[in-house]
Formats: structure tokens, C-alpha cells, sequence
């Protein structure tokens, strides 16, 4: 019994290590494997798979071609440069960095010294003219009432003369009708000064006016609401006229995207637009197409390209999309420059 027992076991060793065993096993699994890929559930799963497939891409098709995306796009807006209009020093810095304004607001002041002393000085010299004016008012007044008794003088004369030609000496008449005409003279010599003394006063009335306004030009104030940046200007410094002194980022902002010609076949003016802000996160920031630039971007630079000229090889153009933005979360700090991305609905 102990021999026989031992047989089977030698046996089972020989075959585990001359790999026959193990042959037939692996051939076993190599049939089971084939015969599960060749049954008819495999293959209904795997059509299944297919299908599914297919009708994900076909979603995933028909919901894509209703959108029009890009990252070639940022923020914009027109910066306002703040610079004064007259020369002075600075005695007065009424913001900071990054403040927000509103239109009106006094930014900073110049020395109103000299302007206030012009003005002064333009004002006496209003008052002057005015004077003069009264004067040749009332001078005219005397002349005319002049001329008016030197020609009833002569009409009398002239009459009498007719009536009794002995009663008035024909020197008298010569006399009156010089009286008269030099009278007539000194009246039209008075008109002329009144209206000297009239163009004077408007003249004097604009220097006046132009004085104000230089004036009013030593406090700059803000043109819009926005806020403030790149702040240059330090008290005491003295700037002349359009010297920059800091610049004032609007609270009106865009986006301008620059899709690809090929992208512009449905976009239209209206169009509702998300837009992804890269300094925003997930916020929700919502849109609509504003217009569309009449012309790709690159026929507008210094050099526009030639193409009469030289081979051609056609590439695809991007033309500038101005997005008007509707809804900002307010914890969403927009400024110009800034990276974002659109999508367009245009379907």
C-alpha cells in the first residue's frame, strides 16, 4: 500500500516539473477564453458599448457645434489719462492708488496763484473799458443833441431865408450849415468811439472768460467713474501741460476676442456669451456680442502685409468680437488685460 501510494505522488511531481501539467491547464483556459469572446452575450455587449459610444459622440457633436469658443481674448476698455492743462506745482493730492472716483471728484490741485492774479488782472481792465464806455455813451448823448440844435439853427435859417431873404445875412446861413455839418461829424466820430469802447469790453469779456477757465484748470478732476492707477504724481512736483500724472481705468470693460475668420459664420450681435475669467475662478460672468471689427487685425498694424507681391500662402486670419459684459460677480476684480475666455451661443 505504502508503494502504491507513492506512485501516484512521483507521478504528479514528474508531471508538475516536465510542465505537461501545466500545459494542460493553460490550454484549458485558453479554450474557456475563446469559447466567452465567441458567445452571444459578448457580442451584445460589446454592439451595446458601440452604441453608446456613438450616441455620446453624436450629443457631444450636436451640443458643440452650437458654441464658438477662444482663448485668444482678455479684457478692455478705453484708459483715461490724466494729465493737466496749464504748468504749475502740485500743492494737493486728494487720491491714492487703486481709489475708486466718480466723475467730478478733485484729483489733485495746482498753485492757483498765477491764474487768480491773470484773472485779476483782467477784470480791472473789464472795469476800465466799461467806464470808458459809459463815457462814450454820454458823450454821444451831448453831440447828438449838438447836431440836432446846429440843424434846426439852419432850418430856420433856410426858411427865413425863402421868406425875407434881407432878414438873414447870407453869412449867417454859411455859418449855420458849417455849425451843422461839423456836428453831423463829431456824432458819427462818437459812434465810432462807443463802438471801439464796445468791442474793447468783448474783448476783455473773452480774456476774462479765458482766465476762469485757466482758473478752474489748477484742480484736475476725474473725466468717469473708474478707478485709480498708476499714480506718478507727488506733492510738490511742478508738471506741465499734458504731462501724464496718473491714469484712470473706467468701470465700462469689455472683452475683445479674437476669433478665427472660420469661427464667424453664425456670430451675430446679441448672441449670449459665458465667459471664463482666469483670475475669477468658477465665477459666473455673462455677456452678449456687441459687434464685429469690419476687418481682421493684422491689415490695421504699421506694415500691413503685401499679398500682390511675392508667393502667397493663405493662413487664417482673427478679427477682433467686442463682448459687452451684463452680469459681474461683485467679488470678481476685472481690469484690462486680463486673460479670459468666451463662448458664444451661435445656434
Amino acid at each position: 500500500m505504502s508503494q502504491s501510494g507513492k506512485a501516484p505522488d512521483a507521478l504528479d511531481r514528474w508531471r508538475a516539473e516536465s510542465g505537461q501539467d501545466g500545459g494542460e491547464q493553460g490550454a484549458d483556459v485558453q479554450s474557456r477564453k475563446k469559447r466567452f469572446y465567441q458567445t452571444i452575450w459578448f457580442k451584445l455587449a460589446l454592439l451595446v458599448i458601440v452604441i453608446l459610444l456613438g450616441v455620446a459622440a453624436l450629443i457631444w457633436w450636436l451640443n458643440a457645434r452650437q458654441f464658438e469658443d477662444t482663448d485668444d481674448a482678455f479684457i478692455d476698455t478705453h484708459i483715461l489719462h490724466i494729465a493737466p492743462q496749464i504748468a504749475g506745482q502740485v500743492i494737493s493730492i486728494h487720491v491714492t492708488d487703486n481709489q475708486l472716483v466718480h466723475k467730478g471728484d478733485v484729483l489733485a490741485e495746482l498753485n492757483p496763484q498765477d491764474a487768480q492774479a491773470r484773472l485779476d488782472q483782467v477784470q480791472a481792465q473789464g472795469a476800465q473799458a466799461e467806464t470808458q464806455y459809459q463815457q462814450a455813451l454820454a458823450n454821444q448823448t451831448g453831440l447828438a443833441a449838438q447836431a440836432k440844435n446846429a440843424a434846426d439853427d439852419l432850418a430856420r435859417y433856410n426858411a427865413l431865408q425863402k421868406t425875407n431873404p434881407q432878414a438873414v445875412a447870407q453869412q449867417q446861413v454859411d455859418q449855420a450849415v458849417a455849425t451843422d455839418r461839423n456836428a453831423r461829424a463829431q456824432v458819427v466820430a462818437s459812434d465810432a468811439q462807443v463802438q471801439g469802447a464796445l468791442a474793447q469790453i468783448k474783448t476783455l469779456q473773452a480774456q476774462i472768460a479765458a482766465a476762469q477757465i485757466n482758473l478752474s484748470y489748477t484742480k484736475i478732476t476725474a473725466p468717469e467713474d473708474g478707478h485709480v492707477t498708476q499714480k506718478s504724481v507727488a506733492l510738490g512736483n511742478y508738471v506741465t501741460a499734458g504731462q501724464d500724472l496718473m491714469t484712470v481705468v473706467p468701470l465700462q470693460l469689455w472683452v475683445t476676442a479674437n476669433f478665427k475668420e472660420t469661427q464667424l459664420d453664425l456670430m451675430r450681435p446679441g448672441q449670449s456669451v459665458t465667459v471664463a475669467v482666469d483670475a475669477c475662478g468658477d465665477a459666473d460672468v455673462r455677456g452678449h456680442v456687441d459687434s464685429v471689427q469690419r476687418g481682421a487685425g493684422q491689415a490695421f498694424g504699421i506694415l500691413p502685409p503685401q499679398n500682390a507681391t511675392g508667393n502667397y500662402v493663405k493662413v487664417v486670419q482673427r478679427v477682433p468680437v467686442k463682448i459687452m459684459l451684463d452680469r459681474v460677480p461683485p467679488d470678481c476684480t476685472l481690469g484690462p488685460g486680463m486673460s479670459v475666455e468666451p463662448t458664444v451661443k451661435v445656434r
